[in-house]
């Protein structure tokens, strides 16, 4: 700043440094018409006067508030009953936006906290049941996500799924054959403990074809599961296989 007999002058870098803003911010207040961009004077750099750091103080305010920069311009030269008018209707908007917020805060929260968010809670309900009869959560979310794409798929099947699907937790040859299937995650696909659970899965979808008060055609294992596991993806194309041998048979 230096003594000039039209008061005070700034270089862009001392106003900007007296509002807290910086230069950058400056230049875009200038872009945008939002503040007087001087002319240079003879030694080719722009200088400002005092109502230039006033007017720039204002603008960061109001800015600082919440206030749109394309609503700065008319405040500025608003009488007071027409600044108070304006500034109300600014406070309504922010409070829409807040309550926005607040909901989308809490539709995370439950994204982060379960999977209600994203599947019907009688689902929740069987997920957790899958949970507490001591299946994997990796089990449990892959059975999650399955869900999310027969909801994407057919979703007029899903509340006659959800009661199968709580029939077939009700069995204990069913819960045992998931906590079978849970062990053999990291088996090798040659493994012989394979072959053995492969003829157990094979009786038990047997047991369900044959038995008329039990959903038909539900295999235990989807084939986006078998995709984590190579031991997975050879149970499910043997157990395909037979199946399909013997409707060939049939």
């Amino acid at each position: 700043m230096s003594d000039d007999p039209r008061g005070p002058v700034l270089t862009i870098g001392r106003l900007a440094a007296t509002a807290g803003v910086t230069v950058r911010t400056v230049r875009h207040y200038h872009q945008i018409g939002l503040l007087p961009e001087p002319e240079r004077d003879a030694s080719g750099y722009r200088r400002y006067g005092a109502q230039a750091a006033v007017d720039l103080i204002r603008i960061r305010t109001l800015a600082d508030a919440g206030v749109p920069l394309a609503r700065i311009d008319a405040l500025l030269h608003a009488r007071p009953d027409e600044f108070a008018a304006a500034v109300g209707d600014i406070d309504a908007e922010i409070g829409r936006r807040i309550d926005e917020l607040t909901e989308s805060r809490r539709r995370i929260g439950e994204l982060a906290s379960g999977e209600s968010l994203v599947v019907p809670p009688e689902v929740v309900a069987i997920l957790n049941r899958m949970r507490g009869f001591g299946i994997s959560e990796l089990r449990v979310r892959l059975e999650r996500d399955s869900w999310i794409l027969l909801q994407a798929m057919n979703p007029g099947a899903v509340p006659q799924r959800i009661v199968d699907k709580n029939a077939a937790l009700d069995d204990p040859e069913t819960i045992r054959l998931h906590l079978a299937c849970d062990a053999a995650i990291d088996w090798a696909p040659d493994d012989p403990r394979l072959d053995r659970l492969i003829d157990e899965m094979d009786a038990w979808e047997i047991r369900r074809e044959q038995d008329d008060s039990r959903p038909q055609n539900r295999a235990l294992i989807s084939s986006h599961v078998s995709e984590v596991s190579p031991a997975w993806q050879r149970l499910l194309g043997a157990l395909a296989h037979r199946a399909e041998r013997r409707r060939t048979a049939g």
